[in-house]
């Protein structure tokens, strides 16, 4: 029979699991069900093609600032407590984004939501590591990501009926009652609390130099071929430059940047996260963009096909998770990015001609490629460090997953840039999209297939720490 304390435990434990894949779902929703909406948004607030990226854009920017900021205050005040602040934060900027009246409006929102969610990705994987075994992790993450992709499957649907049959102000409020919910169950059956065992002082040079590094990066990227583009990108590259440095002689840093020199695993597998969110990130803009513009396609069939890739994952990588558990996850990984590279060669060649059919295979390949990904690279990552920096190790999770998706994103915005420019989207530069896309699609492919040639190499002579 077991003990009230184990009882309670256990509760805490199932409320702990439902509250993060709960938030998993409902952040999932808000991102991509706002990429189906971009073509009505863009007709009724008079957008052109290069300030249409930056709806999706902001939020990730935001997002990839903060994340580090608040992974270490998460650490030294309560990972709960950011976890919960940063639920009611995403809340509020949903409502303030819904209501926009022009594009600066809905931009401004899109960043202060993207600051609130950079909470969540700072601790999501933190939270759910500090109840569970060791031996269970793998096994546990697997099933949050699965509740990340059950998200991104039902954002595009119900957001493409949404838009189609009300508004599409309506993808703001998608996610808001699951973001209720977990509130509820935070602040009622989640009384525990978890810290880091040394807290330290905050860094705040550090965290202002890396955000400041990332804006800079962003913006400057958006701004090239002008002057002022590559000004930026250099600022950009010497700030992080400087961050790296600094945080290695930071007594308390914001981001223990030592965490890359103790374990390779942990290098290869956090770098290799990144070019994975920047090789699959921007799918569901540009194929939304595609298949609205290019194919003549409803909201409502636009989200059912792209719902496939996220479907897959919901199925797969509870399993994967659970293999990552049983088998080198790395073995897992490496296959996940040739299966998306392969996919995207495919997704590079696609024009007006392409059938609807080749499109469902495409995704369908990236859902399984994904998933055979994810879970046991995060597995890597959480089983190449301590117990006690799993709040790092969190966030350099969160740090790669949002700089890879905010690098998907620059990478659309840099080549709708140089090959249309400033111009609205309609029928006489359609040519101009479909390279873009194609271009998108084609440096994605090269990435992934690349990155898999140099991790196969360096895995062969790195060792667990």
């Amino acid at each position: 029979m077991s003990t009230p304390s184990e009882e309670g435990n256990a509760k805490v434990y199932r409320a702990t699991l439902v509250m993060v894949m709960l938030n998993s779902v409902s952040t999932a929703m808000m991102l991509t069900g706002v990429n189906v909406a971009l073509p009505n948004i863009a007709t009724e607030l008079s957008i052109d093609a290069i300030v249409l990226t930056w709806i999706p854009m902001s939020y990730l920017m935001a997002s990839a600032a903060c994340v580090l900021t608040f992974g270490r205050l998460a650490d030294m005040y309560g990972r709960k407590r950011i976890y919960l602040l940063g639920t009611a934060g995403v809340i509020i900027t949903s409502v303030l984004a819904a209501f926009s009246e022009n594009a600066t409006q809905l931009i401004g929102g899109r960043l202060l939501q993207g600051v609130f969610a950079a909470m969540l990705y700072a601790t999501n994987v933190a939270v759910i590591s500090s109840v569970v075994s060791p031996k269970q992790r793998g096994a546990v993450i697997g099933y949050t990501v699965s509740a990340i992709y059950l998200g991104l499957a039902l954002g595009p649907v119900l957001a493409g009926f949404l838009v189609e049959h009300v508004s599409w102000r309506g993808t703001f409020f998608l996610h808001v009652p699951l973001a209720l919910i977990v509130l509820y169950i935070g602040l009622r059956h989640v009384p525990m609390e978890w810290r880091g065992e040394h807290l330290g002082k905050f860094d705040s040079l550090g965290a202002a130099s890396y955000g400041i590094s990332v804006v800079s990066l962003i913006v400057g990227l958006s701004l090239l071929p002008s002057k002022v583009g590559g000004l930026l990108i250099l600022i950009s590259i010497l700030g992080l430059i400087w961050f790296y440095r600094h945080e290695l002689q930071e007594r308390h840093p914001v981001f223990d940047v030592r965490l890359f020199h103790t374990s390779r695993v942990f290098s290869i597998a956090c770098f290799a996260s990144m070019i994975m969110y920047t090789t699959t990130f921007a799918n569901v803009v540009l194929l939304s963009l595609f298949l609205q513009y290019l194919k003549d396609v409803g909201p409502v069939m636009v989200g059912c096909l792209l719902m496939l890739q996220p479907v897959i994952m919901t199925v797969v990588s509870p399993i994967a998770g659970r293999l990552s558990d049983q088998i080198d996850p790395r073995i897992l990984a490496m296959t996940g990015m040739v299966v998306t590279g392969f996919s995207h060669g495919i997704l590079s060649t696609i024009d007006s001609t392409a059938s609807m059919e080749l499109i469902g295979v495409c995704m369908v390949l990236n859902g399984v490629g994904f998933s055979l990904f994810s879970s046991p690279n995060a597995n890597s990552i959480m089983g190449a460090i301590g117990r006690e920096n799993y709040g790092r190790a969190g966030s350099a999770i969160a740090v790669m997953r949002v700089f890879g998706q905010m690098s998907s994103m620059a990478l659309v915005t840099l080549v709708f840039t140089l090959v249309i420019g400033a111009r609205k989207i309609e029928p006489f530069i359609y040519a101009e999209l479909t390279e873009a896309i194609q271009t998108c699609f084609t440096i994605g492919a090269c990435l992934c297939l690349f990155f898999v040639l140099v991790i196969s190499v360096r895995y062969k002579s790195a060792n667990v720490s």
